[in-house]
């Protein structure tokens, strides 16, 4: 599906599937990129870090990230910035979808 020049919703970019993470590229530059994801009841991403910071936003449903040790939940219409060289982790609460924006400067 073409998105570019023309309005669309986010959240129909990505379909959720059972027990399972999903991911679109939306932007993949040099200078960063923008990634929805859909996260399955359960599943999430285990702790790691990057090197720029990273932010996402709640698309549908609810997420616990945890940064640095601190969980933090994170529900549809909310933002949330992980620092650059932080540990964090991502869990699904419930069925969530997000956008991730990474900025690699």
């Amino acid at each position: 599906m073409e998105i570019v020049g023309k309005a669309n919703s986010m959240v129909d970019q990505v379909a959720y599937q059972e027990e399972s993470v999903v991911s679109k590229t939306l932007i993949d530059k040099k200078v960063g990129t923008v990634t929805l994801f859909a996260f399955g009841e359960g599943q999430g991403l285990s702790e790691h870090t990057a090197p720029f910071d990273a932010m996402v936003c709640i698309l549908d449903g609810e997420a616990e990230i945890t940064i640095a040790g601190n969980p933090i939940l994170v529900k549809a219409g909310e933002m949330i910035i992980m620092p650059a060289n932080k540990p964090h982790a991502l869990m699904a609460i419930k069925k969530f979808k997000m956008m991730l924006i990474m900025i690699r400067a």
